[in-house]
């Protein structure tokens, strides 16, 4: 292992955590769910009717879905959109931060607890479909700090080497929910099957070759979208990946009944989501562009 910036002593603490035994530094509390969704229902973005109105549409069973069903979700989230953009700042970056506050702590309470209230859930799947038409603005919220910093030069200098050892019996807390890592894939030239090995290991995921083959099946559709070949035919690579990847969010949505692990990692998982998105367009942009020739 490499490591340019950190001590032993922090790279130690940060491992520990993991090598015996995990436990959460504070238990979650289940009832800040209520608390944030009676915050955003206060907030009146949207109407607690286009929300049922969506998840009768986004819950259908899959033999009665057809290709209808996205255009029929547009309509109901478009006026919390359009309310949304309609707030001050102010306003916007309070509603931004509760409603991804809200879709991260439920994905994650909800593997440590089964919930039996039809309302939360149904507010995370309209909530889920909605954040990516949102535009916070200049909020601070996300922030990339790639685009702010530009590397003028470089020195390599070794200053230590040696074995971190991990057997001391001493325990270290695990905040919740948890941070994620930031890693990038490498494995863009392999097989869709070697990429799932490598997110598993990188993302301490379960995948297996059907989410391989969920992941085969949006490609696929993407390919055949109107829209996503348009934009193939007009932009280089790089381009096309910005111009599609709300299109490509909105198919994994619809989908989410046939895999909701992948669909919940992808839509909450920044890290996981970088790591695998640019491989999904790169493939769909490939088999657009071997179509046309």
């Amino acid at each position: 292992m490499l490591d340019f910036v950190n001590e032993a002593e922090d790279i130690y603490k940060a491992f520990k955590p993991y090598y015996n035994v995990t436990t959460l530094e504070e238990p979650s509390d289940p009832n800040h769910l209520e608390k944030l969704k009676h915050e955003l229902n206060a907030l009146q973005v949207y109407l607690w009717s286009e929300v049922a109105g969506f998840c009768q549409v986004f819950y259908l069973p899959h033999h009665r879905q057809n290709p209808s069903d996205h255009a029929r979700m547009e309509k109901m989230v478009q006026p919390a959109v359009d309310r949304f953009k309609a707030l001050d700042e102010e306003k916007r970056k309070a509603f931004y931060e509760k409603i991804t506050a809200y879709t991260q702590f439920y994905a994650f309470i909800s593997q440590i607890i089964p919930y039996s209230d039809q309302e939360l859930e149904m507010l995370y799947s309209f909530s889920r479909y909605l954040i990516p038409h949102l535009d916070p603005g200049d909020t601070g919220a996300n922030p990339d700090p790639e685009k702010e910093v530009t590397l003028q030069y470089y020195r390599i200098e070794k200053v230590m080497s040696g074995a971190i050892m991990l057997e001391s019996d001493e325990q270290y807390g695990v905040k919740s929910p948890t941070a994620v890592g930031t890693g990038k894939a490498k494995d863009e030239e392999k097989p869709l099957s070697e990429i799932i090995q490598a997110l598993n290991e990188r993302f301490g995921t379960d995948f297996t070759d059907e989410d391989r083959l969920f992941f085969d099946q949006i490609m696929e559709k993407a390919a055949k979208d109107e829209r996503v070949i348009q934009t193939a035919m007009a932009n280089p690579l790089d381009k096309f990946e910005l111009g599609i990847k709300t299109i490509i969010e909105s198919l994994m949505m619809q989908r989410m009944a046939e895999n909701d692990g992948i669909v919940t990692r992808y839509m909450d998982d920044s890290s996981f989501q970088k790591t695998i998105y640019p491989i999904l367009a790169k493939e769909i942009y490939r088999s657009i562009l071997e179509k046309q020739e």
